[in-house]
């Protein structure tokens, strides 16, 4: 298993700590550039634990350690000499709640930008813009970028944190539950967003939506709560192949409702 082009991460016998208890065991699976990868599984089976190690997230957790690899151009992620800040930057992430920082709306998308060291008013402006053209929220708030990002609706809220997450230009984008504080509309809003965007990112999203994993992503992963309470990964292949011809029986009963 090389890392070339097509791969923008690589995860090889990962296993994931917190102190002595294993929350995720032996993960090996490779997400393709520019496609969008679901997580799926029950709840407490590792799923946000394993997304989380893809930008070393865990890390800001107490007693997390990480043994195994995660390659990201070729590169260990988890070597020493990785900054866990760079690695961050270039794999951003999105929450399941929407987190706007108490800032107006152009700042909120400015903030990444600026803590790289851009000082420029104008290029400032081009990347708000940008961002915000990205994540299909310029037409609402063009006029009102000043206001508190705080004052928008849930589902823009959600928008304004990609906006903020594609500001400092990564390219892969982690999205945990993106649309679980969403009401319909603006979970719809959100997918087709998700499919605009994989033309120039891969993106890896958590959820625990049988439907929307059907609707959104090109690769499906199914994990299940294995030996010792550790997440393990049941099945990986392409979603269509995951919902409609799964090689494992309890990938099987998951997604048709028997259990979880």
């Amino acid at each position: 298993m090389t890392s070339n082009g097509k791969y923008a991460l690589e995860a090889r016998n990962l296993n994931i700590f917190y102190g002595n208890f294993r929350a995720v065991r032996n993960v090996s699976m490779q997400i393709e550039s520019n496609k969008i990868t679901a997580l799926i599984g029950p709840s407490g089976c590792g799923k946000s634990t394993l997304l989380r190690s893809f930008n070393r997230m865990n890390d800001l957790v107490l007693g997390s350690h990480a043994d195994g690899e995660v390659l990201y151009r070729g590169k260990n992620l988890y070597g020493k000499d990785v900054d866990p800040v760079e690695v961050r930057r270039r794999i951003g992430m999105v929450f399941q709640k929407p987190n706007p920082f108490p800032k107006s709306i152009f700042d909120n998308i400015a903030y990444g930008p600026r803590i790289l060291g851009q000082r420029n008013k104008k290029i400032l402006a081009e990347i708000v813009e940008k961002s915000l053209r990205q994540a299909a929220l310029w037409d609402d708030v063009k006029d009102n970028l000043k206001k508190s990002g705080l004052a928008l609706s849930g589902g823009q809220q959600q928008r304004l944190c990609i906006a903020r997450t594609l500001a400092v230009e990564p390219e892969i984008i982690l999205m945990d539950e993106p649309c679980s504080a969403l009401d319909p509309i603006a979970t719809l809003r959100i997918e087709e967003l998700m499919r605009e965007l994989k033309e120039n990112y891969t993106i890896i999203i958590v959820t625990h939506n049988m439907q929307q994993a059907a609707r959104v992503s090109d690769y499906t992963a199914f994990m299940l709560m294995g030996q010792e309470r550790a997440g393990e990964l049941i099945e990986f292949n392409q979603t269509d192949r995951i919902f409609t011809q799964p090689a494992d029986s309890r990938t099987e009963d998951y997604i048709t409702g028997r259990f979880g």
